[in-house]
């Protein structure tokens, strides 16, 4: 089990390092704007915005979804917080030396010092979950923009490809947890109906 995680912590450090080269490229400049639907006040935003749409169309789906995705969201953000708040891990773009990539335990609140887990890939995952509950037929679409917001992280060198996965894993536990509290206690009191356009 160490050699796999020492495995993995070196193979983090190889890809950090290929990738470098390639981070002020226009197509990683471009992914990177892309990627950062997963920030924290965009994803807010998106989410709020669902909600919006679905009580201005009395639709009952839409208002479900997007109260999903801000719990859910909010659920992510607190759990890789505490994650965060325990595992001290250089960013790929700060690294200091040949040992910076490794995880240790701390309580560094750095930005630069905090690479582990990935919040934006985290809250994504946790979103496209969410949404997918509501709207199964775009699960395909929501799960590949989320992996995709994950994925950016590594090019632009914000995130190791571990923090990627972990932040990943942490976002559908997270929505997990949300789905059924959400079922237990909200689910039957959002049931509005889409209003039927007007015959012409």
């Amino acid at each position: 089990m160490a050699k796999t995680g020492k495995a993995l912590v070196d193979a983090d450090a190889a890809i950090a390092e290929a990738v470098v080269p390639f981070r002020k490229s226009v197509p990683v400049r471009l992914i990177s704007v892309a990627s950062e639907l997963g920030d924290q006040p965009q994803a807010r935003a998106i989410s709020i915005g669902v909600i919006a749409l679905g009580l201005i169309r009395h639709e009952g789906r839409l208002i479900r979804a997007g109260a999903r995705m801000l719990i859910a969201h909010e659920a992510a953000t607190l759990a890789k917080n505490f994650v965060k708040r325990r595992i001290d891990r250089t960013r790929p773009r700060s690294r200091k030396n040949t040992e910076s990539h490794k995880l240790k335990a701390g309580s560094n609140t750095e930005k630069e010092e905090t690479s582990f887990p990935s919040g934006h890939s985290a809250g994504a995952a946790a979103m496209a979950r969410a949404y997918s509950r509501e709207f199964p037929e775009h699960r395909v679409a929501a799960y590949a923009g989320a992996g995709l917001i994950g994925i950016a992280q590594i090019p632009r060198c914000a995130h190791y490809l571990t923090d990627v996965g972990s932040g990943l894993a942490v976002g559908v536990a997270a929505e997990a947890v949300v789905d059924r509290l959400f079922n237990a206690v909200l689910g039957k009191t959002i049931e509005l109906e889409k209003t039927p356009l007007p015959a012409s």
